[in-house]
């Protein structure tokens, strides 16, 4: 089988449609369908009929449809290795939660780069659920955020730090009187960064706690620019309790009762299962549980208030 095989095949699989997959590749369909046709004939298995409802796989088509995927990232990744070697670079590709990628990124990342002079690293920012397609496809090298809700998923995951969630609001909110009464919480406006709109779930399941209606939402470019609005009283914000200690305690926020909210939390470090795992996704995955880089993502300078993304080394953003 040939790499432009597995792409027409992986094409079809993911439209549903020879049509489609034709259009896509900007090819004929009889040449997707000749394609399809050389790995029935090469593999014994029909890998797909057509029905009324579309596209029918056999176990066999499922099988090489993820096989497909992996072998074609494979492809992908060791072209960008030896061009790297060419240059004498290496470069490490991050998917991240929101919430990882604005609070803890930026000082882990200055340290890991700081070790290696030969190693470049670029993170994307995205929804926890695209982890697994990314991966699979070797288009990111490792994932950092929320362990996979899916216990079927192919992945490994390693808890390397835990967090807590905290209500927090100016001295000066006008309602500040009335914290205690019943569903205070709900009627307030919430000051949000952006993975409130993710799939992060801890944020979402705080939302869910307090019932808050989505006419109650102001999401900002960042949690620090949500911070930011709600020290002067503006509304209500979550924020990751480490990151809010010193105003805190410097009274320029003040904490709001919970009421039960569960919000513990931890970010994991998450790979495919097997021994397919980039050295350098090794490296990083030892790295991020020692007491250098724990003390690097709770004192790092996060992103300022203008802008989201992190200040240093990221060059890919979704």
């Amino acid at each position: 089988m040939t790499p432009t095989q597995l792409k027409a095949f992986s094409a079809v699989v993911r439209l549903g449609s020879v049509k489609d997959a034709a259009a896509e590749l900007n090819v004929t369909e009889a040449a997707v369908s000749l394609h399809i046709g050389t790995l029935r004939k090469e593999l014994g298995d029909k890998l797909f009929t057509r029905t009324a409802a579309g596209l029918a796989f056999t176990p066999g088509g499922l099988r090489l449809a993820r096989r497909a995927i992996e072998m074609l990232g494979l492809q992908d990744r060791t072209i960008r290795e030896v061009s790297q070697a060419g240059r004498g670079r290496r470069l490490l590709r991050i998917a991240s939660s929101s919430l990882f990628a604005e609070h803890a990124a930026p000082g882990l990342i200055e340290l890991f780069t700081s070790r290696a002079n030969d190693l470049d690293v670029e993170m994307i920012v995205c929804h926890t659920h695209q982890f697994q397609p990314l991966l699979d496809s070797r288009a990111v090298d490792v994932a950092i955020g929320p362990k996979p809700a899916d216990p079927q998923a192919l992945l490994t995951a390693t808890p390397f730090l835990n967090y807590q969630l905290v209500l927090v609001t100016g001295p000066d909110h006008p309602d500040l009187a009335t914290i205690s009464q019943p569903g205070w919480p709900s009627a307030q406006t919430w000051l949000l960064g952006p993975a409130a709109v993710g799939d992060d779930s801890v944020l979402p399941r705080a939302l869910e706690h307090f019932r808050v209606p989505e006419s109650q939402q102001r999401i900002f470019q960042s949690n620090a620019a949500a911070l930011e609005e709600a020290q002067r009283g503006n509304g209500l914000a979550l924020a990751v309790a480490f990151t809010v200690t010193a105003d805190l305690t410097g009274g320029r926020l003040v904490r709001v009762p919970d009421n039960g909210l569960r919000s513990d939390a931890a970010w994991n470090a998450i790979v495919p299962v097997g021994n397919g795992v980039l050295p350098a996704a090794a490296e990083l995955i030892r790295f991020v549980s020692t007491p250098r880089a724990i003390q690097a993502m709770l004192r790092g300078s996060g992103v300022n208030v203008g802008h989201f993304r992190p200040s240093v080394h990221v060059t890919l953003w979704s």
